[in-house]
């Protein structure tokens, strides 16, 4: 089978990324990678011996993709994505996909449209332990993440919200399954005019509750899952991809005992088996894991927690910011 002509446009940190993956594929190539920074453009391209570009009609007319992926600022996803599919060319697009609800529905009438497949960055989805635990986990009675980290200028132009928590919003939307009916959220900004350590709580209409907590400002990292069930509690490192099952059993009639189990199972690179799975539901035609429709749900909550979070801004925190910095 031919190999699918592929493309990246914006190849900063993560844009790199993916441009690497598609020049190892063996079911891709990589035709021409695009930014709007000349060096950097330059840089990448000699580096993945492809093509470059910094004008974007150009990089389309002259690499021509049948697929790409969309790794700019969130304030350009909706004019790039529109220009790239009014081509006819399926779309990877990064997290948050747009930066707002009206602009992600527009794309996704027109991915129907033109029966393209629009596939949203949420790479959690990707990482080995979250597809684990997806396949054995039961219907949860509390979620709780963390999601936690020193500063970085590399995410400047959103907060911490829709930099960090809708990946934790797209994965407990995905374990529920079931309709939000309250949200309560706080922030408080440190480094940026925007906010910088985020709390949030979610409430389900099937009783389920879930704490978010994320920081930008914090000494240590930290990326952490727990889940409780009736029966068990699954916590899950997405770094590590490691995951512990505890479970309480009876010991003979003489009491519980705690037994925690720690499952093995392959993992591999995230960002990897998400780009393979986009390449393989353009080529069979297929929608994605992570569809337009999903990422649309997930910036709809983190737009509504920003909201919470304007209205509580002179509320007092949930936790110390002291507290969230160690």
């Amino acid at each position: 089978m031919n190999a699918l002509r592929v493309g990246v446009i914006g190849v900063g940190h993560l844009g790199y990324h993916h441009a690497r993956i598609y020049s190892e594929l063996l079911e891709t190539r990589l035709t021409g990678v695009m930014d709007i920074d000349d060096q950097r453009a330059v840089s990448v391209g000699e580096m993945l011996q492809v093509p470059y570009f910094s004008d974007l009609d150009e990089f389309l007319e002259k690499a021509r993709p049948d697929a790409l992926s969309i790794v700019v600022p969130t304030v350009a996803h909706y004019e790039v994505a529109k220009k790239v599919m009014e081509r006819g060319i399926h779309v990877l697009i990064e997290k948050p996909v747009t930066k707002t609800v009206d602009e992600a529905e527009e794309l996704l009438k027109m991915a129907a449209q033109k029966n393209l497949v629009l596939q949203v960055g949420h790479i959690e989805r990707f990482n080995s332990a979250v597809q684990y635990v997806r396949g054995i986990c039961k219907p949860p009675l509390y979620i709780q993440t963390r999601r936690l980290g020193p500063f970085s200028s590399r995410v400047a132009d959103v907060g911490v919200v829709l930099d960090l928590m809708i990946h934790d919003i797209d994965i407990i939307l995905s374990l529920v399954g079931s309709e939000i009916s309250e949200i309560s959220a706080y922030g408080r900004s440190v480094f940026t005019e925007h906010e910088d350590i985020a709390s949030a709580h979610l409430t389900f209409k099937n009783g389920a509750i879930s704490h978010i907590l994320v920081s930008r400002a914090s000494e240590k990292r930290l990326r952490t899952l727990e889940i409780m069930e009736r029966e068990r509690y699954i916590t899950l490192n997405y770094e590590t991809q490691d995951v512990s099952i505890h479970r309480c059993i009876r010991n003979n009639g003489m009491g519980l005992m705690e037994v925690i189990e720690h499952p093995v199972f392959p993992k591999h690179e995230p960002l990897k088996m998400e780009l393979q799975h986009f390449i393989s539901c353009v080529k069979e035609g297929r929608q994605p894991m992570v569809g337009i429709a999903d990422g649309k749900r997930a910036l709809e909550i983190a737009v509504e927690v920003l909201r919470q979070i304007n209205k509580n801004r002179s509320a007092d925190f949930v936790e110390s910011p002291e507290g969230l910095l160690h």
